[in-house]
């Protein structure tokens, strides 16, 4: 499984960003996909999950700003970040669980300006 993560960028409080990550390779039965975000010099940290195409998990931090979704047809998860706040700036990672292996994209930096 090979995933390609998109749509980071720089952005003032309270703006939007949509970041893409499509995957691509054996990607049958994918059953969880997964953002993280890693602040400098933290772990990564998970953002949003999805199972299947609507069970979902958002982190206390960015419940009710940020939603996560999946287009099976096309291969890529998303995930819309509206109300962005100084504190969610961190590059984030798109990652994929398959039969319980984990494959990860590359990162893509979101930086939220005050």
């Amino acid at each position: 499984v090979q995933l390609q993560a998109s749509g980071g960028g720089s952005v003032q409080a309270g703006g939007s960003l949509r970041l893409s990550c499509v995957a691509s390779g054996s990607i049958f039965r994918i059953e969880t996909m997964n953002w993280y975000r890693q602040f400098p010099g933290k772990e990564r940290e998970l953002v949003a999950s999805i199972t299947g195409r609507v069970s979902t998990y958002y982190a206390d931090s960015v419940k009710g700003r940020f939603t996560i979704s999946r287009d099976v047809a096309n291969d890529t998860l998303y995930l819309q970040m509206n109300s962005l706040k100084p504190e969610d700036t961190a590059v984030y990672y798109c990652q994929a669980l398959q039969f319980g292996r984990g494959f990860w994209g590359q990162g893509t930096l979101v930086t939220v300006s005050s």
